[in-house]
């Protein structure tokens, strides 16, 4: 009776794999800029990113706002991580994310994969379009905060430089001032 649903996307982004996995995988950092997820923690006391740890996430209200607990796997620092809900969400009996993490020259290649068990059949093509949509914001949310420090970096490079060619080519019309006053 349940359908599947495989989702992959990938993108490359300007950023180290070891950050980007950290971005993506730790759940308080990754509530912070995914605008898909409304609140993920994880569950009871001490939590951290291992094997087997539970998170609960909660989507924001465009994704009916369902609350559901995931469990990491297949956790490789900083290549790859994943996790899988405990139990179904919503119309889904079993939802997966898992993230690949690929270093290249100028960034990282990143893969986003998203498997879904639909309950039902009929409501199969409007969940698969929902997933197909949050997997696209979700990475390019994640390279816009990613390259977002990147820009603001380079505007503020671009700012010194500016200000020190400024006062460069003031230093030099003053030197060309004094030589003009001593002839």
């Amino acid at each position: 009776m349940s359908e599947s649903i495989h989702i992959k996307q990938t993108i490359v982004v300007r950023a180290r794999p070891d950050v980007l996995y950290r971005l993506a995988l730790e759940p308080k950092r990754r509530a912070k800029w995914d605008p898909n997820l409304a609140k993920a923690e994880y569950e009871g006391e001490g939590g951290r990113l291992a094997n087997n740890s539970l998170v609960r996430f909660k989507f924001t209200r465009r994704l009916l706002g369902l609350a559901f607990t995931a469990k990491y796997g297949q956790l490789q620092a900083p290549q790859r991580g994943g996790w899988e809900s405990v139990r179904h969400v919503g119309p889904l009996e079993k939802l997966t994310q898992g993230w690949v993490f690929k270093p290249m020259p100028g960034g990282t290649e990143v893969t986003l994969t998203v498997n879904g068990k639909v309950r039902y059949k009929w409501v199969r093509v409007p969940v698969e379009r929902v997933l197909h949509n949050m997997v696209a914001t979700t990475l390019l949310e994640l390279q816009r905060t990613v390259d977002a420090q990147g820009a603001q970096l380079m505007e503020d490079m671009g700012r010194e430089l500016a200000e020190k060619q400024k006062a460069d080519q003031k230093a030099a019309k003053e030197a060309a001032k004094a030589a003009k006053r001593k002839k």
